[in-house]
């Protein structure tokens, strides 16, 4: 170990107590929340900054419900243990979480990617990165403006992480 603190990654956000048995809801941000929240997994409570508040937390049970799961955390057997937590965000290090795919990328990395269109020509970079109702959008800095673009496949067409590089194909009148 040289001594830096781990790298923790959100994997999930509280949502709110459940129950009366120290359950919360949790929404997942993860491809594999039966693993990262299996029982006996460590987690720990990040806040907006993503600086760690508690931790580490040992998930005790877990379950899928609806689109959320629902956690219980050893020593934590009340509602009134866990609603302090509510709208925080769950965060594990990063080595214990499978890397991403090919053609993936984790959204904290989008940043600072160069954006192309279809034949390779720069559109500009991304400088933001926007969890909107709607979905992710990225913002893109182009020369002369920026521009918003849906982070979704009919759009991004092509992630090269190595590179740090999106190919898209833009809506017409972008």
């Amino acid at each position: 170990m040289n001594g830096e603190r781990p790298r923790y990654l959100v994997v999930g956000r509280l949502k709110k107590a459940h129950g009366l048995q120290g359950e919360c809801t949790v929404f997942p941000l993860t491809d594999e929340p039966s693993q990262v929240f299996a029982p006996g997994a460590s987690v720990w409570i990040m806040d907006m900054a993503g600086e760690v508040m508690a931790g580490p937390a040992i998930v005790e049970r877990s379950r899928s419900h609806h689109r959320k799961w629902l956690l219980a955390f050893e020593g934590h057997t009340s509602r009134e243990a866990v609603e302090p937590w509510r709208g925080h965000f769950l965060g594990v290090p990063a080595d214990r979480l499978q890397p991403p795919g090919e053609g993936e990328v984790y959204v904290h990395e989008l940043e600072g990617f160069a954006v192309v269109d279809e034949n390779g020509d720069a559109l500009g970079l991304v400088s933001g990165v926007y969890d909107l109702p709607s979905g992710l959008m990225i913002e893109v800095q182009g020369p002369k403006r920026e521009v918003l673009v849906p982070f979704r496949k009919e759009f991004v067409t092509k992630v090269d992480r190595p590179a740090r590089r999106l190919t898209v194909q833009l809506p017409d009148g972008l």
